[in-house]
C-alpha cells in the first residue's frame, strides 16, 4: 500500500494523481490480460470443440473402417465360398465327363461286338445261300440233264 505524504487540506494531490495513474495502468494491463486470457479462453474453447468434431469424425471413420473390414471379410468368404463352388463344378463336370466317355466306350464296344456278330452271321448267311444256290444249281442241272436224256430217249424212239 502506498502512503502519502500529508499537505495541507489533505493529501498531495501530485502523488495521489501519480498513484492513481498508476493504479489505472495497473488496471488497464489487468484488463488487457483479462481480455487476452478471456480470448485465448474462447480460442482454446474453439479448439476443444474442433477437435471433439475431430474425435466424433474419427470415431465416425474408426466405425466406417470396421464396416468396411466387415464387407471385405464378408467378400473373402463369398470368393472363397464361389472358388469352393467352381472346384465343385469343375470336379463333378470332370467326373461326368469320365462316366459319359466310359458310357460312349462301353456303348461303342457293345455296337461293334454286335455289329461283328451281325457280319459274322450274315457271312455266315452268305456262306449257306452259296451253298444253297450251288446246290441247287447242280440239282437244276441235274434235273436238266436228266430232262434232256429224255427228250434224247424220245428222239430215239421215233415214235
Amino acid at each position: 500500500m502506498e502512503k502519502f505524504t500529508r499537505v495541507l487540506r489533505g493529501y498531495d494531490p501530485d502523488e495521489v494523481n501519480q498513484f492513481l495513474d498508476q493504479v489505472i495502468t495497473q488496471v488497464d494491463k489487468m484488463i488487457k490480460n483479462s481480455k487476452a486470457k478471456d480470448e485465448k479462453i474462447i480460442k482454446q474453447a474453439e479448439r476443444i470443440r474442433e477437435l471433439e468434431k475431430g474425435i466424433k469424425g474419427f470415431s465416425n471413420m474408426r466405425d466406417r473402417l470396421s464396416q468396411y473390414e466387415n464387407m471385405e471379410n464378408t467378400l473373402q468368404k463369398a470368393i472363397m465360398m464361389a472358388q469352393k463352388t467352381s472346384d465343385q463344378i469343375k470336379a463333378n463336370a470332370h467326373k461326368e465327363s469320365e462316366i459319359i466317355i466310359d458310357n460312349a466306350k462301353k456303348n461303342a464296344t457293345r455296337i461293334i461286338n454286335e455289329s461283328l456278330l451281325k457280319a459274322e452271321k450274315n457271312e455266315l448267311e452268305a456262306e449257306r445261300l452259296k451253298r444253297d444256290i450251288n446246290i441247287f444249281k447242280r440239282k437244276m442241272k441235274d434235273m436238266l440233264e436228266t430232262q434232256l436224256e429224255l427228250v434224247d430217249e424220245m428222239n430215239d424212239i421215233n415214235i
